[in-house]
């Protein structure tokens, strides 16, 4: 598997207090990983690591020569009384051809959005237009910070989903930032459980069962996240 980040023994500080200590893991191609943890667990200060925001006060970070990241924040915050489309609001991203912002937009199933004022969109509209944006120049690594927030249950499912096939289309490795345990566990191959240290790592089925997640997270419905699991496995429908 090819190796896009490294981060060995990083340490990050602020005002005499460390945000994060001692993070070491390794993000491949092909591979969804997710990161969890509490509010102040440092997982916004990681993103900002991997996407080379932020510099560790230690560590060593390693990264793939002249890698292509493609990142989806939290929340897009804009002046609702600038009118822009969607189609506009893409082209602002430097060096973009209208095909690839067709071909972007028709990869998250967004294509008919392409006139439509931001101010139009749904939630999860919202959120497909910034995917496909993020996607606009096919990156290696693709970084969604809590992407589903305020979004229904069925409307996170299909973005799951979606997500999963550009992780197959694409090859990329895909970081996901989330609280929605039980969905977004059931469609990634590693989990990070993040509070200001690495409390556990390992596949979903591992973390979920580890006793540091479970002091963490309390059991959070260990039956609903194997329903979760076994029904994503044998949905086609997005």
């Amino acid at each position: 598997m090819v190796a896009l980040i490294k981060l060995k023994n990083v340490f990050v500080k602020f005002n005499h207090r460390y945000i994060l200590s001692n993070i070491s893991f390794t993000l491949t191609a092909n591979r969804i990983f997710t990161f969890i943890g509490p509010n102040g667990a440092g997982k916004s200060t990681l993103i900002r690591i991997i996407l080379g925001l932020l510099k560790p006060y230690s560590g060593k970070i390693v990264r793939k020569k002249n890698l292509n990241i493609g990142y989806v924040p939290q929340k897009l915050y804009f002046n609702t009384s600038i009118p822009i489309t969607v189609n506009h609001f893409m082209k602002l991203s430097q060096g973009v051809k209208n095909c690839s912002i067709i071909n972007s937009l028709k990869r998250v199933n967004a294509i008919h959005l392409k006139d439509l004022y931001l101010e139009q969109l749904s939630g999860g509209e919202m959120q497909r237009m910034l995917l496909a944006r993020a996607l606009l120049k096919s990156p290696e690594l693709l970084v969604l910070d809590e992407f589903t927030q305020g979004i229904d249950t069925e409307g996170q499912i299909v973005l799951y989903e979606l997500i999963n096939q550009i992780r197959y289309e694409l090859h990329c490795a895909i970081v996901i930032v989330s609280h929605d345990l039980n969905l977004v566990m059931a469609k990634t191959d590693e989990v990070l459980c993040l509070n200001n240290h690495i409390c556990c790592s390992g596949t979903p089925e591992s973390v979920y069962k580890n006793a540091e997640f479970i002091a963490m997270f309390g059991y959070m419905g260990t039956k609903e996240f194997a329903v979760y699991r076994h029904e994503h496995n044998h949905r086609h429908d997005f």
